[in-house]
C-alpha cells in the first residue's frame, strides 16, 4: 500500500486557495485579484486594506494541524502495518504450499491453489480499500481545516476592516511580492490557536 501519510504540502496547497472577501465578493475573484496585490500592496488604502498569511507559517505553527497530522500519521502507520502482517501470513502460506506441493494429490493442489487465488484477491481488495479510506479521511480532514481558517479569517477580516485576506506560499504563489508589513500570520495564528484551545476545553 502507498504510503498515505498526512502530508504537509497537501494541506498547504487547500489553504493556499483561501482567499477569504468579507466584502461579500465572489470567492472565484480571488485568483485574478492576487495578481495585482503587488501594486495595491505598495499603497494600502486605509478603507480597503489587504493583508496576506504565510501558509507555510500558518500550517506549522497552527496546533490544530498539528494534532491532526499526528492522529492521521498514526492511522497511517498502523493500517501498513495490520497489511504487512496480512501479507507476510499470506507469503508464509504460499511458501508452504511450494514445499509441499509435489507430495499432495492433484485434487488437492487444485484446491489449495483456488484458496490462495481467492486469498490473494481478498487482500489485494482490503489494501485498494484500506488505502481509499485514508484518502477519504484525508479529503474530510483537509476541508474541516480549510473550513476553520477561513470561518476564522472572515470574522477576523471583518473585525480589522480588511477586505481582502490572501495566501503567500514560497515558491507556489499568485503574489509575486507583498510587503512584509502586511504580513498577519503571527496575529492569525494566536486567534487560530486560542479558538482551538477554547474547542478542546
Amino acid at each position: 500500500m502507498n504510503n498515505k501519510s498526512f502530508k504537509l504540502g497537501t494541506l498547504a496547497t487547500a489553504v493556499a486557495l483561501v482567499s477569504v472577501m468579507a466584502s461579500c465578493q465572489n470567492k472565484d475573484n480571488g485568483a485574478a485579484t492576487g495578481s495585482t496585490a503587488k501594486t495595491e500592496t505598495a499603497s494600502v488604502k486605509s478603507g480597503e486594506p489587504i493583508v496576506y498569511v504565510d501558509s507555510d507559517s500558518l500550517l506549522t505553527k497552527y496546533q490544530y494541524f498539528k494534532d491532526l497530522k499526528v492522529k492521521l500519521d498514526a492511522k497511517s502507520k498502523s493500517a501498513q502495518t495490520d497489511l504487512a502482517s496480512k501479507q507476510q501470513a499470506f507469503q508464509r502460506e504460499v511458501a508452504q504450499y511450494q514445499q509441499s506441493q509435489n507430495t499432495m494429490p492433484a485434487d488437492q493442489r487444485a484446491s489449495t491453489e483456488e484458496r490462495l487465488g481467492r486469498k490473494q484477491q481478498e487482500l489485494q481488495t482490503y489494501q485498494q480499500n484500506a488505502g481509499a479510506a485514508l484518502q477519504n479521511e484525508q479529503a474530510e480532514e483537509q476541508e474541516k481545516l480549510y473550513n476553520k481558517i477561513a470561518d476564522y479569517l472572515k470574522v477576523y477580516a471583518k473585525g480589522k476592516g480588511y477586505k481582502m485576506v490572501l495566501t503567500y506560499q514560497k515558491g507556489n504563489s499568485a503574489i509575486l511580492f507583498a510587503d512584509a508589513s502586511l504580513d498577519v500570520t503571527s496575529e492569525v495564528i494566536v486567534g487560530l490557536n486560542e479558538g482551538y484551545k477554547s474547542d478542546k476545553k
